[in-house]
C-alpha cells in the first residue's frame, strides 16, 4: 500500500477574516482574541475581524470561540492580508 502526500502549500492564504458567533462577546476579549476586532451586531451576534497569518492561527481562533462555549456560526476569508495586498500592487 502507498501513502499519498498532500501538499497543504496552495491550500492556504493569509489573509482579513471574519468569524461570527452567537451571542455578544464583551470588547475586553479582545486581547485573547489576537487583536480582532469585535463588533457586536444588532441580531445579537458578534464579528470577530482581523488578520490572520496561517492555517494553525485560524484552528487557534477558533479552539477560543469552543472554549468560550459559544456557537460558531461562519467563518470566512474576505480579503488578503496586508503583506498580500502590498506584493499585488507591484
Amino acid at each position: 500500500m502507498t501513502e499519498a502526500h498532500v501538499s497543504t502549500e496552495d491550500h492556504y492564504e493569509p489573509g482579513i477574516y471574519e468569524i461570527r458567533i452567537k451571542g455578544h462577546l464583551a470588547d475586553r476579549w479582545a486581547d485573547w482574541f489576537g487583536g480582532l476586532t469585535i463588533t457586536l451586531e444588532e441580531n445579537g451576534d458578534t464579528l470577530l475581524t482581523g488578520p490572520v497569518v496561517d492555517q494553525a492561527a485560524l484552528h487557534g481562533l477558533l479552539r477560543k470561540v469552543r472554549d468560550l462555549g459559544m456557537i460558531l456560526v461562519s467563518v470566512n476569508r474576505v480579503g488578503p492580508n496586508q503583506a498580500d495586498a502590498s506584493d499585488a500592487k507591484q
